[in-house]
């Protein structure tokens, strides 16, 4: 792994206007492969980190996520932006996640406006955005520690006051946030026209998360799409635990209906296979022994 810190990367990323692609991914395997088909970023969300854990997101413990989180981060080259809700409670809450945070080598953290305890219905798109002046402070106070702990570490502003108060109270909350030092904007966009309009209104860029099988009607804008109109980086929330699901599901049953899988012929199987084992550095670990335990074993 590289001695670089994963912030110090990202902060050179945003530098470099590189546009950040970061699907959202739950074990270190899933960041392995994000990072080898050169995605820019990896990213972990509550939402993946919640359905994998079989617990809903409102009931994520910070430990868990921040446990969860370095697992990836140590394994991987790549900076790992990190859901970490609404910080966990207030303001003083708030400064200990984000010094947890870099502890675990994460590169980034977006911290939202959300009520905490957060309800299980936040899945249900029921917004319980807490008063303005309450979410700046939590933002300033995050950006103090960041300034305290590691200044390249990104904080991101999260409002999903969009969805219930509209794109003009949304941005005023961005706005209000970069005012008091966050790095980065991030809102919900209902339809395309405003996403298309939210860059223009706000002080901070802007990263957009694609929620793939949202029920409320948000929409899916292509990569390149999203860098026309002035982004600086998207969020794949569900697409790998969502195709994970979907295509597992899928062989299991075959599986357990017929007894066999046959959607993988043994030539995909072995070349599946080796894959996982590059990703997890197998041949490596055959060279040490070889020259260590094996070559002992033949004297």
């Amino acid at each position: 792994m590289t001695l670089e810190r994963q912030s110090t990367q990202l902060r050179a990323l945003l530098r470099s206007k590189t546009f950040l692609h970061m699907p959202s991914v739950y074990d270190a395997l899933g960041g392995r492969l994000v990072q080898s088909l050169g995605f820019e970023a990896a990213y972990i969300g509550g939402y993946v980190t919640g359905g994998a854990s079989t617990v809903t997101e409102p009931l994520l413990t910070m430990t868990e996520q921040v446990r969860l989180s370095e697992d990836i981060a140590r394994n991987i080259n790549i900076p790992l932006v990190a859901d970490a809700g609404a910080g966990w409670g207030d303001s003083l809450h708030t400064m200990r996640t984000v010094r947890e945070f870099i502890r675990a080598g994460v590169a980034g953290v977006h911290i939202e406006d959300q009520l905490y305890p957060k309800r299980a219905h936040y899945h249900k798109y029921v917004v319980h955005g807490v008063p303005v002046e309450e979410f700046v402070e939590k933002i300033k106070y995050a950006c103090q520690q960041r300034d305290e702990s590691d200044p390249d570490f990104i904080v991101i502003a999260r409002t999903d006051t969009c969805r219930a108060l509209g794109l003009e109270e949304a941005s005023m909350r961005i706005n209000r946030a970069a005012d008091v030092g966050a790095d980065l904007g991030l809102l919900f966009p209902r339809t395309p026209a405003e996403a298309e309009q939210a860059p223009k209104m706000c002080k901070l860029p802007l990263v957009y998360v694609q929620s793939r099988g949202n029920r409320d009607g948000r929409p899916i804008i292509s990569r390149q799409d999203l860098q026309q109109m002035g982004y600086v980086g998207c969020i794949e929330a569900q697409v790998v635990l969502c195709t994970a699901f979907h295509f597992l599901k899928q062989a299991l049953t075959e599986l357990r209906t017929t007894g066999n899988y046959k959607g993988m012929t043994e030539v995909e199987y072995v070349a599946s296979r080796q894959q996982v084992e590059d990703l997890i550095d197998l041949t490596k670990y055959y060279e040490i022994e070889a020259q260590t335990v094996e070559m002992r074993e033949k004297k």
